[in-house]
């Protein structure tokens, strides 16, 4: 694991804590018995209560809203918006708790069946020429389905501290003392889970997540986007290659391609790592922005734009 990957481990395992305790310490959640948001242990409510019993007027009633509900959005999406059009799916690739899971669920599926996902025609190498060895075993398969289990419950739990006071939650969790309607969403929630974590996980994340398809529509628009830039004049190198990099990509993308193939390219850089292993001192891969973005993002119906000369120079 290169310095880039370790980053990004320890940046997404510290977002995907703070995505479970977040609730508990009243850092950010909607508690449906109260009917508003609960921010920093504070409650976040435009005042519309307080309009009616008269203690504020219209005037300070329409201030509330601006400042607690149109600006917070406009903040919330502008900032977004502006990361994915420099960078792409970036929170999806270093933050999103769904990715950590779907990326876990890959590894373990490897070594249990050779395949990253059931819907893989057939197995990826056992030794890659990245340095990769993967036998698959089956006793894999056991800790596959904890895995996809345990992660679907922790995720219906976790929604429903969103929704429901946390502590009274855990407390009817431990005590065993779940209402009706808490066990019924539970349940519920983790069979859906179970099913999107072992046959839909990378479904949901092309087509099914609107965060992610909103980051990558904004990404396409922009032709000087951060993307993966291959080194075309070195292309031979491929030869000896058995495609690491198509192999190291958990959303199972062709990262020598164009960008509008890439549209789902989360910017994890894995398939970077794999491809340095391969085509020393300097891989073939690389994050490029600006002109040197133009050879993959415009690079489609015949065209081929001319980019800098030193966009791959010293790049890894």
């Amino acid at each position: 694991m290169n310095r880039r990957q370790k980053q990004r481990l320890i940046i997404r395992s510290a977002f995907f804590i703070l995505f479970i305790i977040a609730p508990p310490l009243d850092i950010f959640r909607l508690d449906l018995t109260l009917n508003h948001f609960i921010f920093f242990g504070e409650p976040w409510t435009l005042g519309m209560e307080a309009l009616q019993r008269g203690e504020i007027s219209p005037l300070q009633a329409a201030i509330n809203i601006i400042l607690r509900g149109f600006l917070p959005l406009v903040l919330v999406f502008g900032i977004g918006a502006w990361v994915s059009w420099r960078w792409g799916r970036l929170y999806c690739g270093w933050l999103c708790p769904h990715f950590s899971v779907v990326e876990m669920i890959n590894s373990l599926m490897r070594r249990a069946s050779g395949k990253p996902s059931l819907w893989e025609k057939q197995p990826l190498p056992e030794q890659q020429s990245d340095g990769t060895v993967i036998k698959p075993q089956p006793h894999w398969w056991w800790l596959t389905a904890i895995a996809i289990i345990g992660m679907s419950f922790i995720w219906a739990l976790v929604l429903l501290t969103y929704l429901l006071p946390p502590a009274e939650i855990y407390s009817n969790l431990w005590h065993g003392t779940l209402t009706r309607n808490q066990s019924i969403f539970l349940t519920a929630a983790t069979i859906i889970f179970c099913i999107e974590f072992t046959l839909a996980r990378h479904f949901f994340c092309n087509y099914g997540c609107a965060i992610g398809v909103a980051q990558s529509l904004i990404w396409m628009g922009n032709k000087h986007a951060m993307v993966v830039g291959f080194n075309r004049s070195r292309v031979a190198e491929c030869v000896n290659c058995d495609s690491s990099c198509e192999h190291a990509c958990p959303m199972r993308l062709k990262p020598r391609s164009i960008k509008r193939q890439m549209f789902t390219c989360t910017q994890c850089m894995q398939c970077i790592q794999a491809c340095e292993r391969v085509s020393k001192p300097n891989s073939l891969l690389s994050m490029v922005e600006n002109e040197c973005a133009l050879d993959v993002s415009k690079r489609d119906f015949g065209k081929h734009p001319e980019i800098p000369s030193d966009c791959f120079k010293n790049r890894s």
